[in-house]
């Protein structure tokens, strides 16, 4: 379960239990720091926009499909910068190619 802390007026009860449990969930290993993404066709990179990327920032990835699953031996993240990142893969023309992303620091 994704959380996600909005800045706004709140009273200090309401703020301190949204803080407690935004840390209740980071400390069970949830955060909103993930995505989806499909690789681009026909071309050898793909961008994803993410506001939670850093330059210093680590992408892991996953395969959800088995065509993404074949592509993780020539796919990598070669850039990161604030707000987005780009992979670097074989150029292929199939459109299902989906890989699911978490993102830390």
């Amino acid at each position: 379960m994704a959380f996600r802390l909005v800045a706004q007026r709140l009273d200090v009860p309401t703020a301190i239990r949204r803080l407690t449990e935004a840390a209740n969930e980071l400390g069970a290993g949830r955060s909103n720091a993930y995505g989806e993404f499909t690789l681009a066709v026909s071309t050898t990179t793909t961008s994803v926009t993410d506001t939670k990327v850093g330059i210093d920032s680590v992408v892991t990835l996953m395969p959800t499909t088995a065509n993404a699953a074949a592509a993780m031996a020539t796919t990598y993240v070669s850039n990161r910068k604030i707000g987005s990142f780009v992979l670097t893969h074989a150029s292929n023309s199939q459109t299902d190619r989906t890989f699911a992303y978490a993102i830390t620091g």
